[in-house]
């Protein structure tokens, strides 16, 4: 298992592993895609066997194979040979199952599992899951050393989905400058972290890893000394040693302030540098490929957060909440600057006896002098530069503080710009400073709020305090039971009218004086922290053009949104909806254009650049209609929203809220962004960040600078592309549309009779999945269901795809597009060469089916027959299982079909390849979860060891596939 200790004495086969880099080539319309997979290979191979490897795996095997023999030797430290033993032998028992199902081998081990007592059954567990961890460690250093590898090759090979790519892609098909800069004029990505409670992985483990990650760096510097590589190793070995003495669940859930700790510490150990270093090298290959150029890449990328905004279903972010966050958002840039400019001040010992300076650099520096006090003074006088950064430095700590501390970020640049201009004057052309210009790149990016924060809020919540606010007034009494049209009359009369309607706070209930509160914390904000702070109020399950005016209303009695008596609007927040289920992405349009068509939302979109926000749910789409209608209708909805704005010149951004998973709209942003209507590109792209997504992605400044390179990279050639409008329809045919909506309608109807139709599905999934052992893992502020209710509708996407995960059905990434898929090419021989044409030439379909197959494989019939035995009922658990195997079967007949392939992802080997030798290491997993769930269930008394080392499974579980929900 490549988990052997160093012990001579030890009688084991040891393994070696295999591991292979391999970039998949653009193929009909098919994407590009890194992927690493892991080959475990018996020691004592044949030596032809070993050399046809190539070369670049020598070094990821080096690394798996020392990490793993640390791991051994940790296992034999702790456990003896014993533990080293047992868990070789579950290993090799699951190895053989899934090679050659034989009863015998079955019964044995299940007799391995059971008889396992503690303290031995939780080590057995850990040993699995941390090797799990190493191996993810080691796969990501290899990406790192890789890239490296491209960047080094002397024949200076372009890495595929890399600026080099795409600036090359640009010049080969002849785009001129000015398409160019403008496509990069209206160019807009923004990734927005979440605290989604996906994130298994605890942070004090996940900066273990960044540590080991960072070790295994060093070791592949050459040349080192023996002192060095002896130092590295024993620090590599510590390393794992505090991995395995180091508690990896969480024993409290996190508090909001927690999670925003959490998600600031991505900002500042990489998004604070690898942002504007996208950005320059963005810039310097333009100027490689059009020399001669002024090139000045606009601010395109961008991170936002939820963290500490997102009050929907979540009691603990409050008023109070969000301003901390704001507060702690502040703190961290401004410390970041305060960083940047020290270093600055060490290194502009320009002198004016040796270099001329500018006189407006002069004038500013004599000025401010004088209120600086005297031991904050550079003494200098000739080090123009030093006293210009002291006064800086004073003004900065002074933010907020002071009335000479800068009142923005804006000052702060002028003061920057001051110091850039001077130093144009004595600097060599074409040798800018570039960490003068990093800085100021930096503070056009991040501003003094370092992340615009979004609000969200369930649209009930602002029904019900305009509901009580219009009785209170005399306005109308209950007015959530009007119908929409009254509604909407009601609202536009009190927003044309510039008199409030709101009384003094203690009228109201609990309730709407917390609703009022928000809306009073974001004006302060504005003023406080600049209105970049928060830009977007986000509306959960709007259902109706009247969702949006009533947050309008709220915005106005705060003075956000403000009608003046000559009939001006000031309107200082985007309002935008969130379409989630199938129903509301149908009646997008219609929301939108009945807004669009009203003169009150009309002139607050003026004074917003007439320009629309608009959400679309992955997940709770996907769970109330199914993963294929989902897609389907989000890429509708989409087309139909874009062509309708479009007819009111008014521009438009869509925010994908995207999950790490397949079940929730999961995958690299390059197939994120490819996968969309080719028109949207162009207009901005938004995608949620979220859970274990922000720690595969950015939590080593490599993997965070390859991720956003490929999203970039995606982005600057598709909008390119459909700059010219002639190329905006071509990726897709009227009789493929046709096509998906009959398959969608086919796929909603099988999806409903078994999730809404059946009576004993809701019992099943509780009993058949770990979903009740969930909420026990503290990875979230946030509570599962939206109310304490058991309800379907209540509970939350999130849980319903890690407890389907766990299991390893993996039902909402794949349930029910089998039948919409056989259904039609049932229909006609023409029908099932219509899909494979779509396959081939339709990024949206392509990425469909491939997703299609990714969920398939990863999904495992044979484990997942184990948890029948955790329901009660088992003529009931065996006749869903079995519904769900017959689909699952249909489903992967149809995408061979389609394919043309004779298995699963054979287009994608790598992948292939991966899912399947990484399934007997997380086979054991999954067996001891069984077991110790029917246990758990079975105590009419808690019992904390038991009930942790199921969660030890869980996390276990999710290392190994890589994501939770």
């Amino acid at each position: 298992m490549a988990i052997s200790g160093r012990n001579p004495h030890s009688h084991l086969n040891h393994l070696t592993i295999k591991i292979i880099l391999i970039t998949l080539l653009k193929h009909s319309g098919g994407l590009q895609k890194e992927a690493v997979i892991i080959e475990f290979i018996e020691e004592g191979e044949s030596v032809s066997t070993q050399t046809e490897r190539k070369d670049h795996t020598t070094p990821l095997r080096r690394d798996v194979n020392v990490l793993g023999n640390i791991l051994g030797d940790i296992l034999v430290h702790h456990g003896g040979e014993e533990l080293l033993n047992k868990v070789e032998s579950i290993r090799q028992l699951t190895k053989n199952l899934r090679n050659h199902y034989d009863p015998s081998t079955y019964e044995k081990l299940k007799d391995e599992i059971y008889n396992l007592e503690p303290p031995m059954r939780s080590q057995v567990i850990r040993a699995f899951s941390i090797y799990f961890h190493l191996v993810n460690v080691a796969e990501q250093n290899h990406r790192i050393r890789r890239r490296r590898e491209y960047q080094t090759r002397e024949d200076h090979g372009v890495q595929p989905f890399s600026l080099d790519s795409a600036v090359l892609s640009l010049k080969e098909n002849d785009f001129s400058k000015e398409v160019i800069k403008n496509v990069l004029d209206q160019l807009s990505l923004e990734l927005i972290i979440t605290a989604h409670p996906t994130e298994a992985t605890k942070r004090t483990v996940l900066e273990i890893q960044k540590r080991i990650a960072t070790i295994l760096q060093q070791l592949d510097q050459k040349p080192l000394t023996k002192n060095e590589r002896e130092n590295l190793e024993e620090s590599l070995f510590n390393e794992v040693t505090v991995l395995w003495q180091t508690d990896e669940l969480r024993h409290r859930k996190p508090t909001v302030m927690d999670e925003v700790r959490n998600g600031l510490y991505y900002f500042d150990e990489t998004l604070f540098d690898v942002l504007p270093d996208i950005h320059q090298e963005l810039e310097s290959r333009l100027e490689e490929a059009y020399p001669g150029e002024d090139w000045d890449v606009p601010n395109f990328l961008k991170f936002g957060s939820w963290i500490g905004g997102d009050r929907d279903g979540n009691p603990n972010v409050t008023p109070e909440i969000t301003w901390q966050t704001l507060e702690k958002q502040q703190e961290l840039i401004l410390d970041k600057y305060e960083n940047v400019l020290i270093e600055l001040m060490k290194r502009f010992s320009h002198s004016t006896n040796r270099v001329e300076v500018s006189d407006e650099l002069l004038a500013s520096v004599r000025k401010e002098e004088e209120w600086l006090p005297n031991d904050k003074k550079w003494r200098m006088d000739a080090e123009i530069y030093r006293r210009k950064f002291a006064v800086i430095l004073e003004r900065l700590r002074k933010v907020s503080k002071s009335e000479h501390g800068y009142k923005d970020a804006e000052e702060l640049l002028e003061d920057l710009y001051l110091i850039r201009n001077s130093v144009k004057l004595h600097q060599p052309n074409k040798h800018e400073l570039k960490m003068l210009r990093k800085l100021i790149r930096q503070v056009e990016l991040f501003g003094f709020h370092l992340a615009t924060l979004d609000i969200r809020n369930h649209s009930g919540e602002h029904e019900a305090a305009i509901d009580e606010i219009l009785s209170k007034v005399d306005i109308v009494q209950n007015y959530s039971e009007l119908a929409e049209e009254e509604k909407l009359t009601i609202l536009e009369t009190v927003l044309k009218d510039p008199r409030p309607i709101t009384l003094l706070n203690e009228d109201y209930s609990e309730e709407t004086q917390e609703m009022l509160k928000v809306f009073q914390m974001i004006r302060e904000a504005h003023r406080e922290f600049g209105e970049r702070s928060i830009e977007v109020y986000l509306i959960s399950m709007t259902e109706s053009a009247s969702d949006l005016l009533e947050v309008l209303v709220l915005a106005k009695e705060a003075g956000i949104y403000r009608l003046h008596a000559d009939g001006k609007v000031e309107s200082r927040l985007n309002v935008a909806p969130l379409l989630e289920t199938v129903d509301d992405l149908v009646a997008g349009p219609k929301i939108l254009q009945k807004l669009f068509d009203m003169e009150v939302y009309s002139k607050h979109l003026q004074e917003r650049n007439n320009h629309q926000e608009i959400m679309l749910g992955y997940s709770d789409g996907s769970k109330d209609g199914g993963t294929l209608t989902a897609n389907w209708r989000l890429y509708k909805a989409q087309q139909e929203i874009h062509d309708m704005a479009k007819s009111y010149q008014i521009g438009l951004k869509f925010f994908h809220g995207r999950g790490g998973s397949l079940g929730r709209g999961g995958g690299p942003l390059n197939r994120s962004l490819l996968s969309q209507p080719a028109e949207t590109l162009g207009e901005g792209v938004k995608i949620t960040e979220q859970g274990e997504v922000l720690s595969s992605r950015y939590l080593l400044r490599d993997i965070a600078y390859r991720s956003l390179e490929q999203a970039a990279s995606t982005l600057v050639e598709g909008a390119a592309n459909v700059s010219q409008e002639s190329e905006q329809s071509h990726h897709r045919e009227e009789k493929w549309e046709q096509a998906m909506e009959e398959i969608s309608d086919t796929a909603l109807k099988k999806y409903h009779s078994l999730v809404f139709d059946d009576s004993d599905f809701l019992t099943y999934f509780n009993e058949a999945t770990p979903l009740q052992e969930l909420g026990e893992l503290n990875i979230g502020s946030r509570p599962m269901k939206r109310k304490d209710s058991s309800k379907f509708e209540n509970l939350r996407a999130i849980p319903w795809v890690f407890a389907w995960t766990q299991s390893r059905q993996l039902l909402p990434a794949w349930y029910a597009s089998g039948t919409g898929l056989k259904s039609y090419a049932a229909e006609s021989e023409d029908h099932l060469a219509t899909l494979q044409q779509m396959y081939q030439n339709w990024p949206f379909f392509r990425s469909t089916i491939d997703n299609l197959q990714m969920a398939l494989t990863k999904a495992d019939i044979q484990t997942a027959k184990e948890y029948i035995a955790l329901v009660q009922d088992q003529t009931m658990g065996n006749r869903i299982f079995e519904n769900i195997v017959q689909e699952y079967n249909e489903t992967k007949d149809i995408l061979l079909q389609i394919t043309g392939d004779a298995e699963l992802l054979d287009q994608q080997g790598t992948i292939q390849e991966s899912v399947r030798l990484r399934n007997p290491y997380v086979d054991p997993l999954n067996f001891l979860q069984v077991e110790l769930i029917k246990q758990l269930r079975e105590k009419s008394y808690e019992d904390e060891e038991l009930q942790t080392e199921v969660l030890l499974t869980i996390s276990g579980i999710a290392a190994g596939l890589r994501n939770t929900g």
